[in-house]
């Protein structure tokens, strides 16, 4: 069984985590990483039944108008278990006030699927107007 929490996971734990996945851009600055976490508006850790981290997801907001779901991980051993769904349900129960819940990910297969289960739409498929989503990265 998982459970879901508002908590901020150790620094060992969430490189531990960011590496699982892959996400070497976070891991390769740790420090940098718990800063990140450090200012986000809402973590929700993701444990096993022994406590152990296995997923994670983050946003970015200002409580109100917008909220920006950053990160949405879970460990391999536990991907395909319901624990990305149960923490993204957890995050939109949370934001369920702010007018607007935006999210970037990458085009994986099932990416769209999942999302679009949560209520998401893809901008330009937006209606009765389509929306443009702009991106910098760096």
């Amino acid at each position: 069984m998982v459970t879901i929490a508002d908590e901020r996971p150790t620094s060992d734990e969430l490189v531990a985590l960011y590496g699982s996945v892959g996400w070497t851009a976070y891991t390769r600055d740790p420090d940098g990483l718990e800063r990140a976490i450090a200012g986000s508006h809402l973590v929700l850790a993701a444990r096993d039944d022994a406590g152990v981290l296995v997923g994670l997801a983050r946003t970015v907001s200002d409580g109100v108008t917008i909220a920006y779901v950053q990160d949405v991980l879970v460990h391999p051993a536990h991907q395909r278990t319901g624990v990305g769904g149960m923490l993204l349900d957890a995050v939109l129960e949370r934001t369920a006030d702010v007018r607007q819940t935006v999210l970037t990910t990458d085009a994986e297969p099932g990416q769209r699927a999942f999302y679009e289960s949560r209520g998401f739409v893809e901008a330009h498929d937006v209606q009765p107007a389509p929306l443009r989503s702009f991106v910098l990265l760096r």
